[in-house]
């Protein structure tokens, strides 16, 4: 690395509601380590600001399965749904990247993001004079296009990320995930992102934010969410599927999950959709009540600050495990910060920048997310049990089980 080290700066919360959506404030950009704050570039000496750039290309940590790891990309359209946000933008638009066991050999390698969405993510973030768009966009990723699928039927994860924040930001979950033997679809909901790429050179940008932290915005985004999630899993498991590997899924093993609001998402989708039988939130403050997932397993995974029972948002959560009524856990991790749980710590801590108040590492954060997701689903879509989840453990001191 040259220069000095670029940190991030976590100021005093300005409203719960900005914290649960990571919405920018006042026109500010939310900061990739935790909550709705813009980080602030270091000073130097003489008083210019200091600007961070990696030495060796970005790069996500390889995948731990056994499986070489596919990708496709599709765009669906709900033509019975208008667009909420833009309704004269017609019919509901996602797009959707589809990750699967493979074999190994052949295919081709494929980009992370495209340098105008890393663009926009990282103007978003402020962190476009200390990373450059060209090299985030280019981060090595282990998906390949192409890959010849891997024989068998597999559980189905659809993941949902956390509000303006791409489905970019869930690779090397998804990544690990598939390469265990899951089919992964992660999803961009129109209008929601910092930026994303449709059909037709458009790149469509987070018309939502005007309208999301207006009172019941919260909610709006969460029970959309959850219909986009139950139209991908018709899409993708429905008599005319849209992806042309359907045929790995078994459509009696599906999971949903998310980070942020996509997590809220992913618990509004269990109420709905029956089809779902495992749940995840990833620090994500929850606006529909859990009833009705009968008893189906739910995993929260969140921040100490944020996520302890008795602390202010943590009493969201309190509200929403007392109404699960099945397998659940609440993990809180020492040290995180609201993006731990994403690629943001890996990519962003191998460009020099880092949140002194969010001392885990990247390569911890990456660690802990992929163990304790991977058992999860392991345990309850391929019906493995994981001694991982039953409670505390030496090698991950980090992890604090609450309610025990």
């Amino acid at each position: 690395m040259t220069g000095t080290r670029t940190t991030l700066h976590r100021s005093a919360l300005v409203t719960t509601l900005a914290l649960a959506l990571a919405l920018p404030v006042a026109g500010g950009a939310t900061a990739f380590a935790d909550g709705p704050s813009g980080p602030e570039r270091t000073q130097s000496t003489d008083g210019t600001s200091a600007s961070v750039t990696a030495t060796a290309p970005l790069h996500l940590p390889r995948p731990t399965g056994p499986f070489a790891v596919g990708r496709d990309t599709l765009h669906l359209v709900d033509k019975s749904r208008s667009d909420p946000w833009v309704p004269s933008a017609g019919a509901r638009e996602l797009m959707v990247s589809m990750y699967y066991p493979g074999r190994h050999g052949g295919g081709r390698p494929t980009s992370y993001t495209s340098e105008e969405e890393a663009r926009l993510l990282l103007e978003w973030w402020k962190l476009d004079k200390q990373v450059s768009p060209a090299a985030y966009s280019a981060a090595r990723a282990f998906a390949r296009a192409g890959a010849r699928p891997a024989p068998g039927r597999f559980p189905l994860i659809v993941l949902s990320p956390g509000f303006t924040a791409p489905r970019a930001t869930l690779t090397h979950l998804a990544e690990d995930l598939a390469s265990r033997g899951f089919v992964v679809a992660t999803v961009d909901h129109a209008y929601e992102t910092t930026g994303t790429a449709f059909p037709g050179g458009r790149i469509l940008t987070c018309e939502a934010c005007a309208v999301a932290d207006e009172p019941g915005g919260p909610k709006a985004v969460t029970v959309g969410r959850a219909k986009d999630l139950s139209y991908v899993i018709d899409r993708l498991t429905g008599r005319k599927a849209a992806w042309r590997h359907a045929r790995m899924i078994d459509a009696g093993r599906i999971g949903a999950g998310g980070h942020s609001i996509g997590g809220a998402a992913a618990l509004a989708t269990m109420t709905d959709d029956p089809r779902v039988r495992a749940g995840l939130n990833m620090d994500g403050s929850f606006h529909t009540g859990p009833a009705g997932i009968d008893g189906r397993p739910f995993l929260m995974l969140g921040t100490e600050e944020q996520h302890t029972p008795g602390v202010e948002d943590g009493k969201n959560w309190d509200e929403t495990w007392q109404g699960l009524d099945g397998w659940k856990r609440w993990l809180t991790v020492a040290g995180s910060g609201h993006f731990t749980f994403t690629d943001a710590p890996v990519l962003m801590g191998q460009a020099g920048v880092v949140d002194p108040k969010v001392p885990l590492s990247g390569e911890r954060s990456e660690r802990i997310t992929r163990a304790y997701i991977g058992a999860f689903y392991e345990q309850h879509l391929r019906g493995t049990p994981q001694p991982l989840l039953d409670g505390p453990t030496p090698g991950n001191p980090e992890v604090t089980f609450q309610h025990r």
